[in-house]
């Protein structure tokens, strides 16, 4: 009486490295893209953050604050994918700007993210797509 075969064929095994390897290959950008994306809001929230100070320091003082320090903030974002500046400071507004570090700078569609406060005004830029507006 034979024995069935036992275990996988060569051929069996290369198939499945094969599929394996195109799912990887489709899968991996999706993913950095994904990824990307999510950290995003970590410079979303630094940004609000700073707002937040900001408007706070300005109910005391006669001019917004001209660097982050003053107020308290951190420079960089809590994960350390986002550098944060201000601009710009006047009585009436200022300008924060985060810019990608680290894994989040191959982010090529918002490298850097902007809030200009002027007077009354509140923009948000380079899109709303960056602020998931």
């Amino acid at each position: 009486m034979r024995r069935p075969p036992r275990g996988f064929t060569l051929i069996e095994l290369m198939i499945v490295v094969v599929i394996a390897a195109i799912v990887g290959v489709v899968a991996m950008p999706a993913y950095q893209q994904q990824m990307r994306k999510s950290r995003r809001a970590e410079a979303r929230e630094a940004m609000m953050q700073l707002q937040a100070a900001q408007e706070r320091w300005r109910s005391t003082n006669v001019t917004y604050a001209g660097a982050v320090g003053t107020l308290g903030v951190s420079a960089t974002t809590s994960g350390g994918n986002y550098a944060i500046s201000l601009s710009g400071a006047t009585a009436t507004g200022y300008t924060a700007t985060a810019t990608a570090q680290a894994k989040q700078s191959g982010d090529t569609g918002c490298t850097s993210m902007t809030v200009t406060v002027a007077g009354n005004t509140t923009t948000y830029g380079p899109s709303n797509a960056c602020w998931g507006l």
